[in-house]
């Protein structure tokens, strides 16, 4: 520490800290318009000049670069400092004509008036639909620069120097064209107004800040909301989430399906083939005969629920309690069956609890090696792609599998470009290697784990040059990714590309093992992560809205499953129910008869699209529970509105196990209604007294069910989350699982070894190319959401297929080119889009009905986990 005066005053400062850091801590404020406290200072708007004595000579200097040091005696508001501050104020007074923002209460402060003349030709930032930029309010402070590269986004740059110097977004001058991520952190920046927000709506009344948390993927980014008049005006990242303020596209910009015309507002009944509008007390009474008369002829078993990771805890619970006591079936499942039903099953197995380990804080600054195998993560998971990005630019290490090669893969140390569906003997290659070289963790091993031996066995012949035949790896690539892995604290990072294959469970424990055998798990920056797709993936499994298991993850027929029974006072079957597929096939052969879907589009999720909706269309009768009339919902016989999550409390689970309480944006749409409202009084209706209330109401009693959740109380999330476990009220919930034994009943890990099996369905002449699915950085699932939203469709209007440049050149296709793939079950056409993927295999998004990639993919299972194949189908391409 060194001692320093600030207008007289002594303070303690530490060496290397700057004169602008000391003063703000300090509470002396110094104005700034370029410094931002996170990145690297660059003095560019001199407006933080201060004055400098040590000893006889005095000077003038910026404060945000210039170091303190000992004796030094600073003045930071003589009346020279303060004239050379208004001098820097009124010269970009003379040449900005339009600056507006927080740069106004300093000309404010300093009497200075923004009266310039010339308009400034800029760059042409403004191609895209999120962001404005006016260039006669920039003032080239390079705030926004900054914060684009705080992000590792790198898309804004500075070019030139002195008088031409400039702004732009990369070569290409316009953000749309640039990979701008439109995370809305430049305009956040900028201190002037000369980057706003295109979105940002008129207002007249009052605004309010309301803080809840995002609708799309599993992070559980809190998002503030401003809002007026009960419309939202504009979004930022909140600071105080588990996001610090990062955004990304879809949690700035997201939030305009909300008001979107189309939204449903009343219930539907189908007559004679088209909706009519009915009352809420028409169309439950109906929903409620019709359902009672098809169980009465067909048994409890023909009816069928899907629930939604889209919809609360508090409204899964209520779903799955409502099938299993009302209707009187388990057959009720939810979305988590397509996309981590294996992480579910696989991480069990190994670990004896099917969740992510570690919590994202620790994962950030603990981390030395993150393992991406089978995410996109910037795209789909962007605020956690930001994290290990920064994370690498500090250090870190970073190995990346994808057959794609992903954002990620240029920031990695060692990148692993893998056939899709050999995730197992890559593997099973890497721990062959750290046995073999001896990097195991033998005392972890010895004193946490069992099984030991036959894992050893079963990778000894899954030497790197076998793996390297079946993965397309090169053996010394495999090799160095072992090394690398073994010698440091290492994170395991997966999400669907891992998960979605007919040897899922197999990845999954896969990885576990590997983790296992290194001890990198229980401990900061170690673990095995799933990254859940949408935002209460974790929470709908919590809530057991699954065929097996009950909430908290208890199996039918047991002991605990008799105390839920006396909680609820009503009998709960036995037999496990069907699963999201098994449903579609029931359906098909006249076993289901009727189905209650709320919040999922299985007309477009779900693999094998022509027979799905076949299935669908076969029920006798079919309820569909949405925000809009999607693709299922309009195949329904009757159409629930239902409140949006920015228009109702409860609570979500986010990815690394943390409950969080939503908090109301806004009031619902028309004569919209929260689903636990809907499913309560659709219970009602048999019979069942449920006196909920409020969703409080509904989570108190799901405290007395699921152990995990069982000290967790809405006032104690009330402005931040807890992870589960979370046994008392006094606990302050589990940020990292397994530190000191695992909860199986030895307390011991067991290795759960997997032999490589190919995929349900391989290439062949017929069909030479494997296809794989997912998702894209614009848009999310189905589209239900985003595509009602004009900017993502300005920014991906359409599906395309990304084709292999070699692959190309032999089929004759270029870029943007019509293609026909064709699979052993459908058809579709698309634009060809050239990529970096590996030789053999394409890619098409999941998103676009009309272009529906599950027409082409397979409902092969896992047999397991009963997940469905996404990601390996074989087809054929030919251009249009």
């Amino acid at each position: 520490m060194i001692s320093l005066r600030i207008n007289g005053k002594v303070v303690k400062a530490k060496d290397g800290e700057s004169i602008l850091q000391v003063a703000r801590r300090e509470g002396i404020d110094i104005p700034a318009l370029c410094y931002m406290v996170e990145e690297k200072p660059i003095g560019s708007c001199g407006l933080c000049v201060v004055e400098i004595r040590q000893g006889n000579r005095k000077y003038y200097a910026r404060a945000c670069t210039t170091k303190v040091s000992e004796g030094m005696e600073i003045r930071t508001h003589t009346r020279e400092v303060e004239e050379a501050r208004k001098t820097i104020l009124e010269m970009l007074a003379e040449e900005h004509s339009e600056i507006g923002g927080d740069a106004m209460k300093l000309f404010s402060r300093y009497h200075v008036r923004a009266s310039g003349k010339t308009m400034r030709k800029e760059p042409n930032l403004v191609n895209n639909p999120f962001i404005s930029f006016n260039p006669n309010a920039c003032v080239s402070c390079f705030r926004c620069v900054q914060a684009c590269s705080l992000k590792e986004n790198h898309v804004l740059v500075r070019e030139n120097r002195g008088s031409r110097i400039r702004i732009v977004a990369g070569i290409n001058e316009n953000l749309k064209d640039a990979n701008c991520a439109f995370c809305g952190a430049c305009v956040d920046a900028c201190p002037t107004g000369a980057l706003m927000d295109l979105t940002h709506r008129e207002f007249s009344g009052e605004l309010k800040r309301i803080t809840t948390i995002c609708p799309y993927c599993g992070v559980g980014c809190a998002i503030d909301y401003f809002v007026s008049d009960n419309e939202i005006i504009y979004a930022r990242g909140s600071k105080k989430g588990v996001n610090k303020g990062d955004d990304c596209i879809k949690g700035r910009y997201g939030w305009e399906f909300v008001h979107h015309p189309e939204r449903l507002k009343k219930p539907l009944i189908k007559k004679n083939g088209e909706f009519h509008e009915v009352s809420w007390e028409e169309a439950l009474e109906y929903i409620a005969s019709r359902f009672k008369k098809i169980r009465e002829i067909y048994g409890v078993d023909s009816i069928a629920g899907l629930s939604s990771a889209k919809c609360t805890n508090e409204e899964n619970y209520l779903f799955q309690k409502f099938m299993r006591v009302a209707i009187g079936t388990n057959n009720v499942d939810h979305c988590a069956r397509l996309c981590h039903a294996s992480t579910v099953v696989g991480l069990f197995k190994v670990f004896g609890s099917g969740a992510m380990t570690n919590s994202l804080e620790d994962l950030e600054n603990d981390a030395e090696l993150y393992f991406v195998i089978g995410s996109n993560t910037t795209h789909a998971h962007p605020v956690i792609g930001t994290m290990i990005k920064r994370a690498v630019k500090k250090g870190a290490k970073l190995i990346v599998a994808d057959p794609r090669n992903i954002e990620l893969a240029s920031y990695a140390d060692i990148y692993l470009r893998h056939r899709p569906g050999t995730d197992v003997a890559l593997i099973n290659g890497m721990m062959n290697v750290i046995i073999s070289l001896g990097l195991a963790d033998m005392e972890f091993v010895k004193n946490r784990t069992e099984g030991f031996e036959k894992l050893k066995h079963t990778v000894k012949r899954y030497t790197p040059e076998y793996v390297e035949k079946i993965t397309g790896v090169s053996r010394d690539l495999i090799t160095r990714a072992a090394v690398m892995y073994a010698t440091h604290r290492s994170a395991i990072i997966y999400a669907m590309g891992i998960t979605q294959h007919t040897s899922g469970t197999g990845n999954v424990a896969s990885l576990a093992n590997l983790a296992l055998l290194t001890g990198n798990v229980g401990k900061p920056g170690t673990g095995v992560n799933p990254l859940r797709g949408q935002n209460n993936v974790q929470g709908a499994g919590d809530m057991g809205a699954l065929p097996n298991l009950l909430p908290g993850y208890v199996k039918l027929g047991t002991r605990k499953a008799r105390e839920i029974e006396e909680i609820w006072g009503d009998k709960i079957p036995e037999n496990p129910g069907l699963t999201v597929v098994e449903m579609m096939h029931a359906a098909s052969e006249g076993k289901i008869k009727a189905m209650y879907i709320m919040g999922e589009n299985p007309a477009v999720s779900d693999p094998d699209q022509k027979h799905v909706i076949q299935s669908l269309k076969s029920l006798e009768f079919l309820v569909v529970q949405d925000l809009f009339l999607s693709e299922t919902a309009q195949l329904a016989d009757v159409v629930l509105p239902a409140a949006s999550s920015l228009e109702k409390e409860g609570t979500f689970t986010n990815t690394e196990r943390r409950v969080q309480l939503l908090h109301k944006v806004i009031e619902p749409v028309g004569d919209a209604k929260p689903d636990w409202w809907i499913i309560t009084n659709l219970a009602r209706r048999f019979g069942k007294n449920w006196r909920y209330k409020s969703p409080e109401d509904i989570f108190e009693e799901i405290r007395m069910v699921v152990e995990q959740y069982r000290g967790i109380t809405y006032h104690r999330i009330s402005d931040f989350g807890i992870q589960w476990p979370c046994p008392t009220e006094e606990h302050p919930g589990t940020k990292i699982l397994h530190t000191v034994s695992f909860p199986t009943p030895n307390g011991l890990a067991r290795f759960t070894p997997y032999e490589y099996k190919p995929p349900a369905e391989e290439p062949n002449s017929e069909y030479p190319f494997v296809l794989t699915t997912g998702r894209t950085y614009e848009h999310f699932h189905t589209g239900t959401l985003t595509r009602k939203i004009e900017g993502f469709n300005v920014l991906m209007p359409r599906a395309f297929v990304e084709i292999n440049s070699e692959d190309a050149k032999t089929l004759g296709i270029k870029e943007g080119d019509c293609v026909l793939v064709e699979s052993r079950r459908g058809a579709i056409k698309v634009r060809a889009k050239i990529a970096d993927i590996k030789k053999g295999v394409v890619f098409i998004p999941f998103h676009f009905a009309e272009n529906a990639a599950n027409v082409l993919t397979i409902d092969a299972l896992d047999p397991e986990a009963k997940i469905p194949e996404f990601k390996v189908a074989a087809v054929r391409l030919k251009k249009c």
